[in-house]
């Protein structure tokens, strides 16, 4: 029988300065790990490196409430020794929210969370929508207008990305999206459509003086129900 080494998951909710792009982020929870001391698994690709899986990123000019990584241990960490440890050496901006020790062979946040639910802010009349938003994700298609540089253009349909939307204030929806057969579709994109708005294709994309920001994670059961992460 192989003897394999016991390995202890802890997963790291913080926050980080908008303007850090995922590269950032990824490396300054690396230097983090590598400050505390702590008795870390070595990455496969450099043994020098802590093992982490940080994810799902932020897509182009999204805020969240909450990041998410899994730092992986070859033993047996308490989770207030290493919010402790982890708080002392964390670079300026980035801000530990909670640690939690989770089982080796739960899934990762990046292939855990199905539905992501984003909080889009804004004066939404100053584009002049047509309908108002639970009209119009509550038809049968939702329908994305992709201009490509040659100038052909494209539809594709994102209703079955949508789980539910819901208009907060006059100012703020909240889209709750899910993925369909590992894909995900972009809350710009979606209220792009709203908005008959065409995006570029194969190009980064936001829309003026809105705000996206992830607001929660959620996993699915069994049964379909939604749980936060």
């Amino acid at each position: 029988m192989i003897n394999t080494p016991k390995i202890y998951k802890m997963r790291v909710v913080f926050t980080a300065p908008a303007h850090w792009d995922h590269k950032q982020i990824f490396v300054s929870l690396r230097n983090m790990v590598l400050r505390s001391g702590l008795p870390f698994e070595p990455a496969k690709v450099n043994k020098n490196w802590p093992r982490l899986a940080y994810g799902p990123v932020l897509g182009y000019g999204q805020q969240s409430l909450a990041e998410y990584a899994d730092v992986y241990f070859s033993s047996a960490v308490k989770e207030e020794a290493a919010e402790s440890a982890f708080t002392q050496v964390a670079p300026k901006g980035l801000k530990i929210k909670r640690i939690k020790r989770v089982p080796y062979a739960l899934p990762s946040v990046n292939q855990l969370a199905e539905v992501m639910l984003y909080g889009v802010e804004g004066d939404f009349s100053q584009y002049k929508p047509s309908q108002p938003a639970e009209a119009f994700f509550g038809g049968e298609h939702i329908i994305l207008t992709e201009q490509a540089a040659n100038a052909i253009k494209v539809q594709r349909d994102l209703k079955p990305f949508l789980h539910s939307v819901k208009q907060v204030s006059p100012n703020k929806l909240h889209l709750l999206l899910q993925r369909c057969a590992d894909k995900s579709a972009k809350p710009e994109h979606m209220v792009a459509a709203w908005l008959d708005i065409a995006v570029p294709a194969e190009a980064e994309f936001t829309l003026e003086r809105l705000k996206f920001i992830r607001e929660a994670l959620y996993w699915r059961d069994a049964a379909g129900e939604l749980h936060v992460i």
